[in-house]
């Protein structure tokens, strides 16, 4: 079955820097979009980054531009999400998620499969 598991969460002193991964298996990875989403509490689930199925165009809401990077490794089912200058309203849970290649990628109603999500934790 679809498999998509983060890992790489943790707590970090504003300024600091994290690098999260999100392991996919079940389905063909180099077909699918992958993005990157948070939730904080009492908050609605935002889009923060995605990379299409070749990881030649990415989106980053501006929020993050210039601080996360994503990637991917199709070799290895595999997308990353490097974080830097966190802040604490970086604070979140993150989750990784896959869409289809034929849907865009910029919203979380084109993705099919999601994680089930890495605490990140950004001290003042």
């Amino acid at each position: 079955q679809v498999q998509l598991v983060e890992s790489g969460g943790g707590l970090v002193q504003a300024g600091g820097s994290l690098k999260l991964s999100c392991a996919a298996s079940g389905y063909t990875f180099s077909n699918y979009h992958m993005g990157w989403f948070r939730q904080a509490p009492g908050k609605e689930r935002e889009v923060v980054t995605a990379i299409d199925w070749r990881g030649g165009r990415t989106y980053y809401a501006d929020s993050v531009k210039g601080r996360f990077t994503i990637s991917r490794d199709n070799a290895k089912n595999t997308v990353y999400l490097q974080m830097n200058t966190l802040k604490p309203e970086d604070t979140a849970v993150y989750y990784c998620a896959a869409a289809r290649r034929t849907n865009g990628f910029t919203s979380d109603t084109f993705y099919d499969y999601w994680g089930q999500g890495t605490q990140v934790t950004v001290s003042s």
